[in-house]
């Protein structure tokens, strides 16, 4: 009876800890900004959902392409229709590992700089990316930033000529994770 007792207690203690390592969002912030001579192009995702495991470094997070909101409907309809095929490739995403996890102390306050390598996909396009990522803690809540710059045409965006002079060949993403612990 003192082993079942035992290990129900085990069990139990291993889930709450396995729960304490996780933080998540389901508002975190992905934005991209496009410079040309022409046009400025951004737009903002403010409904990215991420999941990180702060022992292990494990990191993922998911979007819906049509979450972008843009400065103009014209644009949202372009972007939607023609450039991202929104309908037929709805999901965005990364599955990645901070590589370098130990150096955030999630108990203590303060801003951690980590790296972190990983896999983007985006219109079913699977592309290796790695960088750094700024971690903020405060209390149970953590920030994670991260800047990266991806090509359009290494992910099939198909840019019509028209277009060209328009838009940026290298897109600037801004990526702001603010998780809470569960």
């Amino acid at each position: 009876m003192k082993s079942k007792i035992f290990l129900t207690l085990l069990m139990a203690f291993t889930i709450l800890n396995l729960k304490a390592q996780l933080y998540i969002t389901k508002t975190g912030l992905v934005k991209f900004f496009s410079h040309t001579t022409l046009e400025d192009i951004k737009a903002e995702n403010r409904k990215v959902v991420s999941v990180l495991d702060s022992k292990t470094g494990v990191m993922e997070f998911t979007m819906l392409m049509k979450g972008f909101d843009f400065p103009n409907q014209l644009m949202e309809d372009h972007f939607n229709e023609s450039f991202a095929e929104s309908s037929k490739f709805p999901k965005a995403g990364f599955k990645g590992t901070i590589t370098d996890i130990s150096k955030v102390n999630f108990s203590k306050d303060g801003t951690y700089t980590v790296n972190y390598t990983g896999k983007m996909t985006l219109k079913d396009v699977t592309k290796d990316i790695s960088g750094i990522a700024t971690f903020v803690i405060k209390g149970d809540n953590a920030t994670a930033t991260s800047k990266i710059k991806i090509k359009p045409t290494d992910y099939n965006f198909k840019i019509p000529t028209t277009a060209v002079a328009r838009i940026s060949d290298q897109m600037d993403i801004d990526i702001i994770m603010d998780y809470k612990k569960k």
